[in-house]
Formats: C-alpha cells, sequence, structure tokens
C-alpha cells in the first residue's frame, strides 16, 4: 500500500466562529510546503473549457491527449469515457476535506464538505486519457460536472505515472476562496459528519466513498483514514 506523504499543516485561529453550527467560519493556515523540480510547467487555466483545450494544445500541440487528475469523486463516479487510466502522483498539492458544499452534500443551513486539491504535500490518484475521437464532447461533460458554479480553479499540473509524467488537468482550490474552510477541529468535524447531506448525499457517505475507493487502487490517504475512525469510534459507521 503506498501512503501520501503531505507536509501542509494547519492550526485553527482561536478567533474563529461558528457558521450554522457546522465549522469554523475562518481558521489561519499555515503550510509548509516543500520545494520541488517538476519538467513540466504549472499553469492555471481559463475558466472556459474552450479556452482550456486551446491552451493545452497550444502548449503541447494540437494533437496531444489530454489527461485529467481523479483524487476523490472522480475515482469512483467519474462521468465521463476514458481511453485510459493510470495511477499518477502529483507534487506539490494535497488533497483535504476543507472545501464548502451547500448543494451536493450538504445545504445552505448546514453546509457539507467535499475534497479540494491545495498547494502544499502531495497527492496520489488517477489520471484519465479522454478520447481523441469524442474529445469536446466528453470534456463539456467533465466540464459541467466539475465546473457548474466555477469554485474551482482548473490547473494543469505534471502528474508523474509509472510511463513517464503527463500534463493533466486538475481542479484546484486557492484557500483565499469562499469555499475554503480553513482547519476544522474534530468536534465540528463530527456535527457536519451527523448532519450535512444534500442532493448527491451526505458529507460522511462522500468521505466514506472516497477512502474505499483509494484503498481499492492501493493509496492509503492517512487524513483520510484518521477521519474515517474518527467517525468508526463515534459510531456514525460501522
Amino acid at each position: 500500500m503506498v501512503k501520501d506523504n503531505r507536509v501542509a499543516r494547519c492550526s485553527t485561529s482561536p478567533a474563529s466562529t461558528i457558521v450554522a453550527g457546522c465549522w469554523p467560519q475562518r481558521a489561519d493556515c499555515n503550510s509548509e510546503v516543500s520545494t520541488l523540480v517538476i519538467k513540466l510547467p504549472s499553469y492555471t487555466a481559463h475558466r472556459a473549457p474552450d479556452q482550456v483545450l486551446a491552451q493545452h494544445r497550444e502548449r503541447h500541440g494540437a494533437d496531444a491527449p489530454v489527461w485529467v487528475l481523479g483524487y476523490a469523486s472522480l475515482i469512483w463516479r467519474p462521468e465521463f469515457d476514458a481511453e485510459e487510466v493510470r495511477p499518477a502522483r502529483v507534487q506539490g498539492w494535497h488533497r483535504c476535506l476543507r472545501m464548502r458544499s451547500r448543494i451536493n452534500r450538504g445545504t445552505p443551513e448546514c453546509p457539507g464538505l467535499v475534497f479540494a486539491l491545495v498547494h502544499g504535500g502531495a497527492c496520489r490518484g488517477l489520471v484519465y486519457r479522454l478520447p481523441a475521437q469524442d474529445m469536446e464532447q466528453q470534456f463539456e461533460r467533465l466540464w459541467a460536472r466539475e465546473m457548474p458554479i466555477g469554485v474551482y480553479d482548473p490547473r494543469w499540473l505534471t502528474a508523474m505515472t509509472p510511463q513517464g509524467p503527463v500534463p493533466a488537468l486538475t481542479f484546484t482550490l486557492s484557500r483565499r476562496s469562499p469555499s475554503w474552510t480553513g482547519a476544522i477541529p474534530d468536534e465540528q468535524m463530527l456535527h457536519i459528519l451527523r448532519h450535512a447531506s444534500g442532493r448527491f448525499g451526505s458529507t460522511l457517505d462522500y468521505l466514506l466513498l472516497t477512502a474505499k475507493a483509494l484503498r481499492a487502487h492501493g493509496v492509503v490517504d492517512r487524513e483520510i483514514e484518521r477521519l474515517v475512525r474518527l467517525a468508526r469510534q463515534h459510531g456514525l459507521c460501522p
């Protein structure tokens, strides 16, 4: 089994306040980010799907394959077709359950959480190569799924795979985003896992499905496993 080695550490500000009984509204996050050198450039994509593809083709060629990084629900519910799937590691970014969800996994009254990729550390997941003959349609399906309200920052990152590095479209989150929660104390995390649920189900189910999918691909995310143990210790899951 492969473990993620993340270096980002966050601490909750004493001045944090609670929003709808679910989490701190604001938290200070101090990250220790490892220095790295990668072969391919990282750059933020435009927010229109046609411009994203144009940017990629300008940098890598008109016939360059398009890869997409899955690090959470894209692993167990991609909702688009792929010609190839590879295990992958992205350096300089890590997965964390710190993005507010007021529709899919929560409500405005009690927001839930979904995973985001934020700067610092490393992340293992999967990369999907989209089919060349159906690129635009599959890309539109992906965009409709991930960017309906434009919360993420789409970014082309270097994903290391067993066959070599590939530039992969990745949906990241800025710590300046209103959807970023900052550090969440365990007491508030438990409240969210007990109560937050939206149109696609609960935050707890989302956490458990992601943990199960990662394990199935040989990835052990230490923070995810800690949260699963926390939920189990409090009787929220078997």
